[in-house]
């Protein structure tokens, strides 16, 4: 499907009256065409979602997915109380929920208010349900009631990684903590490389990391994905949409965005798991310092392991966390070419008698508060959608 394919399409509503809405905006570039027409058959057909439990057959589609009535997610949220809200982020709460059957759900509310989430509800809608891997989370169905866009997940009763680390981090011993790092990795290597997409997913941190009972690694939040082609390396943007101190110096600053974007995410969410610290919480006497510019401080002084988690004193094996911190430092360089692949990075992290090459400086990254750009001057707008905060960046 190419960006702009879509004409405006009739989404069902219950008892069969209907609302129109404009999928041309859409960041998806191409998919299955298979699930794609069936979506919109779907959506254009006057079948019923009235069924209170939104599990009859006629309520089910391909790829696996339901669609829910909404009598059935309020139903299931006990109409959205807070006793059953599990956070908060950039698009619409999220809510604990339990079907009739037992099945226990996270239901995402898209803020009304923002037209990112519609914009995430089309994009996600469409593309997890192409994407199936362990280290991805599973997307249920989706449900659409008159201004409501809802999203229905499996339910992850470890919530996300960012719980832990950044208050229990007690809980993560050396060993969860590099099985976190290890599935993270292996879901971003299917993402750019296995997947029948190559999918960049523009917003890795720690809260889009869901963790099952196993305390199994889940990447979710897909709103902000873009595809590409297997033989396309980079596109251009002049609207940055992501979280501050995860965006790589050539998207946060110039919108160009590659599956290396990725990479130098995953970067500072491993030394975030190391260090169990946010990466905007490092200062020196003149700046504000992210996480990047103080592991590389540490590793130009020989002082490495400084930059482990106290916790972690007792259960953690200091080369293979030291491997972890020099593989964090290659997935940050400054150029985006220098960076390892993903392929790279899994070899690197479980093959032990890979010989890894030197880090060179990253590029450091400071933060100040402006005022938005007016794109229609053609500048650059960055917006982080963690606290939907305006920032820019220069680097150092």
């Amino acid at each position: 499907m190419s960006n702009g394919s879509l004409a405006d399409v009739l989404f069902t509503r219950e008892r069969q009256s209907v609302t129109r809405i404009n999928f041309r905006h859409m960041y998806i570039r191409e998919t299955n065409p298979m699930v794609e027409n069936e979506l919109l058959e779907w959506m254009e057909s006057d079948r019923s979602t009235g069924d209170v439990n939104g599990l009859q057959n006629d309520g089910k589609m391909g790829n696996n997915l339901t669609v829910f009535s909404y009598a059935s997610v309020v139903a299931a949220t006990t109409n959205f109380s807070k006793e059953n809200k599990l956070g908060q982020g950039g698009f619409g709460p999220v809510y604990k929920g339990k079907l009739v059957t037992g099945q226990e759900i996270a239901v995402k509310r898209l803020s009304r208010c923002s037209g990112q989430g519609t914009l995430e509800f089309k994009n996600e809608l469409i593309l997890i349900s192409e994407l199936q891997h362990t280290n991805l989370v599973q997307l249920f169905g989706f449900c659409i009631h008159g201004e409501e866009r809802i999203l229905i997940y499996a339910y992850m009763p470890n919530k996300s990684l960012d719980y832990f680390l950044f208050g229990r981090a007690m809980l993560l011993d050396w060993t969860k903590r590099f099985n976190i790092i290890e599935g993270i990795a292996q879901g971003l290597l299917y993402l750019h490389k296995y997947s029948r997409m190559r999918v960049i997913h523009r917003d890795l941190k720690a809260s889009n990391v869901l963790l099952d009972e196993y305390m199994k690694p889940k990447i979710s939040d897909f709103g902000l994905a873009r595809i590409f082609t297997h033989n396309e390396l980079e596109a251009n943007t002049n609207r940055v949409v992501g979280t501050y101190g995860y965006m790589s110096p050539e998207y946060a600053m110039e919108g160009i965005f590659s599956i290396k974007s990725d990479v130098y995410s995953f970067g500072v969410l491993m030394l975030e798991i190391i260090s169990g610290r946010k990466n905007s919480s490092f200062y020196n006497a003149d700046r504000v310092l992210n996480i990047v510019g103080y592991a590389w401080e540490l590793w130009k002084e020989g002082r490495g392991l400084e930059l482990m988690d106290p916790t972690l004193k007792d259960s953690c094996t200091e080369d293979q966390l030291f491997r972890c911190f020099h593989v964090g430092l290659l997935c940050v360089e400054e150029n985006a070419a220098d960076r390892p692949s993903m392929s790279d990075v899994v070899s690197m992290l479980t093959t032990e008698t890979i010989s890894l090459p030197l880090p060179t400086r990253p590029a450091f990254v400071i933060r100040r508060n402006v005022i938005e750009s007016d794109i229609s001057r053609g500048e650059l707008q960055v917006i982080s959608v963690n606290g939907l905060s305006n920032t820019t960046v220069a680097g150092r």
